[in-house]
């Protein structure tokens, strides 16, 4: 026999970091208080529940202090634990509008927490997690079962993208293939969510892959129909490709890959073509989860006196796009101007990084920028320069055109006086 009386508080008081909270219930045997706040009765996610338990089938220590069947306890922390979940999930279902903006919006981290500590309740915590898609309004949270509900036939796998805002994900370079391919994206931005989505890895049978992966099957639209815009067959033109000035041959790809590991072999371990880009030159794939480093350098802080030495950041994989401008113009220029285009190379690695958010400190690229806007600027001197001394000519030339004109014209004035 089990009598229990559970409050939900409005808010709770970890936030803005104070101390983490205790456990909130007490244990009663017999309406006779036996444990104050006892860490026993649900488990420590569960800590923002506030309540009392009264059980009269409780064996006692003899100190009658603490409970003495230890497997009766689990058994009351399970259920106890099971009917909170019951009546939250029919809060999500009958009252979705007030469980988004007040239940969820104050306790999803200890929902998440819980899926992350807690492997017996996780499919149905998971069906109370709500996330921004890629095709959700801003500011709108939407659960697995209502993507899973817009998922298209084709479409086995849900998809996810880390990042730190909702702007930073629409502008990630990982996103572009989903969007090319009309799929839809869950969007995380907190660490927690990347570890939740770890610990899930799947959910109602489909399986929760990141964007950042590189073995993903989504087909892009603007590379695997083989046809233009207008809707031409574009195989005359691939025949021709290493002369076009827009996109790399087959062969000229694989020769920048090449190059590319060759003149970076301590930060990329394997460099290939990848269709998924459409507007950024490149990007890396299967690297290690951003969330998970940030969490080890916090941890290794202490024990480091080198700064970030004692976190190296192993190899990478780069996925180069062959259409991009940037990297037809770096194999271009390869051979000519070395030392340019290894610098080019350096800072697409580096812009690489950040999009993925591994980039320990940004003020490394500071040097290398201000290289290339030297170059930047010198050429477009030069540019102008050139551009005034043509013009200079070409002033000149009209200068005695005119004179020439002008003469020609007084002479002929004078030849009517004398007629």
């Amino acid at each position: 026999d089990i009598k229990a009386l559970f409050y939900i508080p409005s808010f709770h008081s970890e936030k803005y970091g104070m101390e983490r909270m205790g456990p909130g219930v007490s244990l009663y045997s017999r309406k006779v208080l036996i444990e104050h706040k006892s860490q026993d009765i649900l488990p420590d996610w569960l800590r923002f529940i506030k309540g009392v338990v009264d059980s009269e089938d409780l064996p006692l220590s003899i100190s009658r202090e603490k409970a003495q069947d230890t497997a009766l306890i689990q058994k009351l922390r399970k259920a106890l634990t099971r009917k909170i979940i019951t009546h939250i999930t029919k809060m999500a279902k009958k009252q979705t509008d007030r469980y988004k903006d007040e239940f969820y919006g104050e306790y999803q981290f200890f929902l998440k927490e819980g899926i992350c500590q807690d492997y017996e309740f996780q499919e149905p915590l998971s069906k109370l997690l709500y996330f921004e898609t890629s095709k959700t309004p801003k500011g709108e949270i939407t659960s697995f079962d209502e993507y899973v509900g817009r998922m298209t036939p084709d479409q086995k796998e849900i998809y996810y993208l880390c990042a730190p805002s909702r702007d930073l994900a629409l502008e990630s370079p990982y996103l572009e293939v989903f969007e090319q391919s009309g799929k839809e994206v869950i969007f995380v931005y907190s660490a927690i969510d990347d570890f939740v989505m770890a610990n899930l890895e799947k959910y109602q049978g489909r399986t929760l892959i990141s964007a950042e992966k590189s073995d993903i099957d989504v087909v892009n639209n603007n590379h695997d129909d083989g046809k233009d815009k207008d809707g031409d067959d574009k195989d005359g033109e691939d025949s021709s490709s290493s002369s076009s000035p827009t996109k790399l041959s087959t062969e000229e790809a694989t020769e920048l890959c090449a190059w590319i590991q060759k003149t970076m072999p301590e930060q990329v371990s394997i460099c290939k073509v990848t269709t998924r880009l459409a507007s950024s030159p490149a990007v890396v794939t299967d690297n290690e989860s951003s969330a998970m480093r940030r969490m080890m350098r916090m941890v290794d802080a202490d024990s480091q006196s080198g700064g970030r030495e004692g976190m190296p950041l192993p190899k990478q994989q780069l996925e180069i796009n062959p259409n991009h401008p940037i990297i037809v113009g770096i194999h271009s220029i390869k051979d000519k101007e070395p030392t340019l285009a290894k610098v080019l190379t350096a800072q697409i690695f580096d812009n690489c990084l950040m999009a993925a958010g591994l980039l320990d400190d940004s003020r490394s690229m500071l040097p290398r920028l201000n290289d290339i806007l030297l170059t930047v600027v010198k050429g477009a001197n030069d540019h102008v320069s050139a551009d005034s001394s043509d013009s200079g000519g070409d002033t000149a030339t009209e200068e005695d055109d005119a004179t020439t004109t002008t003469t020609g014209t007084t002479t002929t004035t004078d030849r009517k006086k004398e007629e």
